[in-house]
């Protein structure tokens, strides 16, 4: 196998999931450095690696490695998905060209959040805004981002977060698709969005499957167990808190 043909089909199947050479590197929790060298051909992805980056692809191990397989097409991963309180009514009170440059200002600092812990944006849609962690700590960074965009986004924002398999792919027409996940997961975190606006202080609810990975340093306030329409099994919902900080002793 030569490594320009390995970068080659790295290069091709990324660029038609849609992705940025940053994005496999958040995912995979590499440098986008490691990402282009594979691309250029000047090196290879460890093997420990290589599993994970064929299930972000969309294609088997052996297809990267030159032998045509169907792959597995679902990774476990954190999904992050918010909205933004009075969203509806500002965008009947402004003009269309003024709400869109209220929306991508509210997009840059989500964006902003989520990349600083590695997270992999996927789509805008009026005020709602969707992305997810993979590899190493996902649940943790996916908390992170979204206790910092609280602090740093000046709207009142409602957060969902749930862990889960997804499916990563190419949506619409051949001519115009772009990437985008789906999956009971992703139901789940917009539903969690939904519960958080009637039943949280500071907007973050996330589901038991984020919660077990965290660790002490945030306070998480357990709720209730809701049966969602449609959803087979009952989801149990907690508030995230960012924990108070410690005073000065004396």
């Amino acid at each position: 196998m030569l490594l320009e043909d390995l970068g080659g089909r790295i290069r091709s199947r990324r660029e038609k999931q849609g992705l940025k050479q940053r994005d496999i590197a958040n995912a995979l929790q590499v440098t986008p450095q490691a990402v282009s060298k594979w691309e250029r051909g000047e090196n290879a992805p460890d093997l420990f690696i290589l599993g994970r980056l064929a299930i972000l692809l969309g294609v088997s191990t052996d297809w990267l490695l030159g032998v045509p397989a169907e792959g597995r097409d679902t990774f476990e991963a954190t999904v992050f998905a918010s909205s933004v309180h009075g969203a509806y009514g500002r965008s009947l009170g402004l003009p269309p060209v003024d709400f869109a440059a209220w929306a991508n200002g509210l997009f840059h600092q989500l964006t902003e959040a989520v990349l600083r812990h590695n997270g992999v944006p996927i789509k805008y849609m009026g005020d709602q805004f969707l992305c997810f962690f993979s590899g190493a700590d996902h649940s943790k960074r996916a908390v992170e981002a979204a206790l910092l965009a609280r602090r740093i986004v000046n709207e009142h924002l409602w957060i969902g977060l749930n862990s889960g398999e997804i499916y990563l792919g190419l949506v619409g027409h051949p001519d115009y698709a772009r990437a985008d996940i789906m999956g009971e997961t992703v139901n789940l975190a917009f539903l969690a969005t939904v519960w958080a606006e009637a039943h949280t202080e500071e907007g973050i609810a996330a589901t038991a499957s984020v919660v077990r990975d965290l660790d002490p340093g945030l306070v998480t306030i357990p709720h209730e167990t809701v049966n969602f329409k449609d959803i087979a099994h009952a989801v149990d919902l907690y508030e995230i808190k960012a924990k108070p900080p410690v005073g000065p002793k004396g």
